[in-house]
């Protein structure tokens, strides 16, 4: 047990001396954070306030910006009421257009169709009377050409166009009501309403430029208040008042730290002098239990014991009298450390720990019977501001700024410098005020609105379009010409050889002929025309009811133009002068934040302190200084058992000079014996060898 506090004791004279040796290394490395935030600090200022021309010019930017952000904004709001009505007028205008066209064309393919059918029904009515007239040859007479002849005569009437043309009425009028319609350029109407409505971001462009330039201005000057605001900032006066004493530290520490580490030597060899009497009584005990547990033999008698046993108790008892030789010595060393170390680790570490020691210094009128507060009477000359050394020690260990941990505030407040209310209301109002309107966007004028009237009463939605899909979705003869030409070939070849036979075959090439020349280009046009008055039905069915709900949704956003712009102007201008405010608000609260939590962040200082008291003191010096006494204490305690143990134990151990021997030979013990006065022993006296 005394061996464990004589190793506790080495322990922590090792320990302390080790840990001094990095006194310097830690002092220098506390030094450079501190002189850190020293030199970074301004530099850290004069960074947050530069920030400010980035957010000018992102504001610059959207101001010069203001045609796409202010005026393309009122320009979507209007859009989706406004470009749906022009874009139904624009199709009403082409379908005016697309109308005539169709319908020329339909007229000039129309007279196309009845010269082609004239011609056609001529060419069939030749072929029909060829045919009679071969028909009258006497081979039909001949019984088995008979009945050929009877049909091909039976099914000569079926020669014959299928449609007259000429019944269908002729598109003139129409035509000629339409191009009195396209008299008017609707077209060019069409685009001086887009052109005027889509001019709505340059109007608001001119109409806010003197704004514009009070607003920027407004900001330059802003601006440069900002810039001034680094020179009054006592953060920076603040922190150069503490290079003074940063440098004599840092000066009585080099001074004194050498002193100090010379004095620790000589700290070191007497606690390494103590710890080796110690270790020199615990080897006299350890040497007597060796030899006088191996050199015991019970049944030597105490004058005949051996030199080994004798030995070790001889080394026991030289233990007993170092013991008892410089037990004071260890019984001061233990009571002074003790106090020393004791007091110190509950007066100072504990309280520096749980900030007790800081609740101390804290105490209203303790340092200074005068001051309230010590820190800000020392600081700010008043001592009324509730500035404390634990709350200066907690922002600091959670790393907050200079000016909030000191309370700076009380000096220079920052907030009130930095508040521009007024002149950002100014701005606000600016656009309030401004008017912006929007005049004279016309999307339509009565000329467009009689161009669409007209067209509805042109008379395009009246005509005959069934006639027209009827005539031409027939086929042009009532048979057809192919398959009548074959079956002539087939009845040819069922004659015998003549004239009759040349006359059918020679009439069925001149059918699939007219087929080709006539019946092809015939079946093509009347194609034409039924898909284009198909076409045509189909646009313009209910035409008067579409022009007017074209006029309808035209008014309506003409008049919600007229009811709703100036409003729509107002809430955007708001929204805009809004969102430039916004980028100088979150740059001046960044300020804010950026100067008051986060410039100048003064852990370097709570690091320090930690250092000086919580590593240094504490953790290098009270700590072992603890750890010492404790062992050396706990093996001095240890010594009362030790001395009873050794002393004991020598008495087994030792040579004897003298010893009593009884003898146990006698069974009676003469009367003459008792006489004498002896009683049955006898006492052998032996020198006794040391």
């Amino acid at each position: 047990m005394i061996s464990v506090g004589i190793t506790y004791g080495f322990v922590a004279s090792h320990h302390m001396r080790t840990h001094l040796r990095k006194t310097q290394k830690l002092a220098e490395s506390n030094f450079n954070d501190l002189r850190t935030l020293l030199n970074t600090t301004p530099g850290q200022i004069d960074y947050v306030l530069d920030q400010y021309t980035i957010t000018k010019a992102k504001a610059f930017s959207d101001l010069d910006n203001v045609k796409l952000l202010l005026g393309g904004s009122i320009y979507e709001k209007l859009r989706p009421r406004v470009v749906p009505a022009l874009d139904n007028v624009k199709a009403m205008a082409d379908a005016i257009r697309e109308t005539k066209e169709a319908l020329v064309m339909v007229n000039s393919v129309l007279m196309d169709m009845k010269q082609s059918s004239a011609h056609l029904s001529a060419n069939l009515s030749d072929i029909q009377k060829d045919l009679a007239q071969s028909l009258k040859d006497p081979a039909c007479r001949v019984p088995s050409a008979a009945t050929t002849c009877d049909h091909i005569n039976s099914s000569l009437s079926y020669l014959d166009v299928s449609v007259d043309f000429s019944q269908l009425p002729p598109l003139d009028k129409q035509i000629a009501n339409i191009t009195d319609v396209l008299q008017t350029n609707l077209s060019g109407l069409i685009q001086e309403g887009y052109r005027s409505f889509n001019d709505i971001p340059e109007t608001v462009e001119s109409k806010t430029t003197n704004v514009i330039s009070d607003i920027k201005r407004t900001l330059n000057s802003i601006g440069s208040e900002i810039t001034n605001i680094s020179k009054k900032i006592p953060v920076q006066d603040k922190l150069s008042n503490f290079i003074h004493y940063i440098n004599n530290t840092e000066d009585y520490v080099h001074r004194y730290l050498p002193t100090l580490e010379e004095y620790d030597s000589y700290r070191w060899l007497g606690c390494l002098v103590v710890c080796c009497l110690l270790t020199l009584m615990v080897i006299f005990y350890c040497l007597g239990l060796l030899c006088g547990t191996l050199g015991y033999d019970r049944k030597a008698t105490p004058t005949r014991r051996g030199c080994v046993s004798n030995t070790g108790g001889i080394f026991l008892m030289v233990g007993v009298g170092f013991s008892f030789l410089f037990c004071w010595l260890l019984m001061t060393i233990v009571v002074l450390t003790f106090v020393v170390g004791g007091n110190v680790e509950k007066l100072v570490c504990e309280s520096y720990q749980n900030k007790k020691l800081f609740q101390v210094l804290d105490t209203p009128y303790l340092l200074n019977e005068n001051w309230k507060y010590y820190l800000s009477g020392m600081m700010f000359d008043k001592p009324d501001v509730n500035l404390t050394f634990e709350q200066v020690y907690s922002d600091c260990t959670e790393n907050k700024g200079i000016y909030a941990t000191l309370r700076l505030e009380n000096i220079y407040n920052i907030s009130k410098h930095l508040n521009f209310q007024e002149r950002m209301g100014n701005i606000n109002s600016n656009f309030e005020t401004t008017d912006i309107r929007i005049e004279n966007v016309v999307l339509l004028d009565e000329a467009g609105r009689k161009n669409l009237m007209d067209f509805s009463s042109s008379g395009v939605d009246r005509i005959d379009y069934n006639a027209f899909m009827n005539a031409t979705s027939k086929h042009p003869t009532k048979v057809n010409l192919l398959s009548f030409a074959a079956d002539l070939d087939i009845k040819a070849n069922h004659l015998p050889q003549g004239d009759l036979k040349q006359s059918l075959k020679r009439n069925a090439q001149t059918l699939r002929t007219i087929h080709r020349i006539r019946i092809i280009p015939l079946e093509k046009s009347m194609t034409t025309v039924y898909q284009t008055m198909r076409g045509l039905q189909y646009k313009n069915s209910g035409l008067g009811v579409k022009v007017a709900n074209v006029i309808f949704f035209l008014n309506t956003a003409q008049d919600f133009l007229k009811n709703h712009t100036s409003m729509i102007t107002a809430e955007e201008s708001k929204k805009f002068a809004t969102m430039i405010l916004g980028y100088i608000e979150h740059y001046l609260q960044w300020v804010r934040i950026a100067i008051t939590e986060q410039v100048a962040a003064c852990k370097p200082v709570a690091t320090a302190l930690d250092s000086a008291v919580d590593v240094f003191l504490c953790g290098y010096i009270v700590d072992p200084m603890n750890l010492f006494w404790f062992g050396l204490g706990k093996a001095t305690v240890f010594l009362l058992p030790a001395i009873i143990f050794a002393v004991k134990l020598a008495k087994y151990y030792r040579r004897m000079d003298s010893e009593d021997v009884y003898d146990d030979g006698l069974e009676t013990i003469p009367m003459e014996n008792m006489k004498n006065g002896n009683i049955g022993f006898r006492r052998h006296r032996t020198a006794q060898t040391y």
